[in-house]
């Protein structure tokens, strides 16, 4: 899947999940073709409050929509029943608000956290205290191993696209080696310059023991509005990875994350 045209937004009412359904109705703007789907987990899928609710928001925001809003409730627990709500309505993207762990340094995980990991569609995840919506320049974080599977950039191509965002290609040397001349190196540049089109902008490598606080160190200095990666390694060669840095960014990130796959 290259181009985004469905979008689901697990939704509860509360602040994080508005924050979310304002970040994807911003994300649509001009693009009227787009559709917005609100998955709405509750042990009473038939509730008379849930449908009262829903079309207050309705009301709000079906004015900058082409498509109205739909609402998909479902009953289970999250991640499973939003993945559920995805797989069945072949839903393209999943935009999901997460309060992180800000403000509780011993939460290990979220339930957006977890949903990343299991996801097979892109994900991206709203920090709550994201106020505007810009995106002008994305941050791909890449490791040294050579990617196989084009596909993979179709979406963030897609995303610049829509946006004329810039693409940083970002790659944290945090252990001892050569980086930036191996022949996995010059393949991956090779493949983003034509992938990517002119969208690509240029690719850089920091030194830095925290893999994590190097992209947030980068990411805060070069206002980079939003960080992209691939939780499992695109390539042939080796095993997925466990998705041990996309979980700790989409706990720590003060940034949206997009989780491709």
């Amino acid at each position: 899947m290259d181009k985004i045209s469905t979008i689901l937004v697990p939704y509860d009412f509360s602040l994080t999940s508005e924050i979310a359904l304002n970040y994807a109705v911003s994300f649509i703007g001009k693009n009227r073709n787009m559709k917005l789907v609100l998955g709405h987990i509750t042990e009473n899928t038939n509730a008379p409050e849930i449908t009262e609710k829903f079309n207050a928001i309705a009301k709000k925001h079906n004015t900058h929509l082409k498509f109205p809003l739909e609402l998909v409730s479902k009953s289970g627990t999250l991640p499973e029943a939003i993945l559920d709500i995805q797989k069945t309505k072949k839903l393209d993207l999943i935009i999901m608000g997460t309060s992180g762990s800000h403000g509780n340094k011993e939460r290990t995980t979220t339930k957006t956290a977890e949903l990343v990991l299991q996801a097979s569609c892109p994900v991206i995840t709203i920090p709550q205290d994201t106020n505007d919506f810009k995106l002008k320049n994305i941050a791909l974080v890449l490791g040294t191993d050579e990617i196989d599977d084009k596909k993979a950039l179709g979406v963030l191509l897609d995303v610049a696209r829509k946006f004329n965002a810039k693409v940083h290609v970002l790659t944290i040397e945090n252990k001892p080696g050569t980086y930036g001349y191996s022949e996995a190196d010059e393949k991956n540049e090779n493949l983003l310059e034509y992938y990517l089109e002119s969208f690509y902008s240029h690719r850089v490598f920091i030194e830095n023991n925290d893999l994590v606080e190097g992209i947030f160190s980068y990411v805060s200095e070069k206002e980079i509005d939003m960080i992209a990666i691939l939780p499992r390694n695109h390539t042939k060669n080796i095993s997925p990875s466990k998705g041990k840095l996309t979980h700790a960014l989409t706990l720590q990130s003060e940034a949206p994350i997009l989780a491709i796959d």
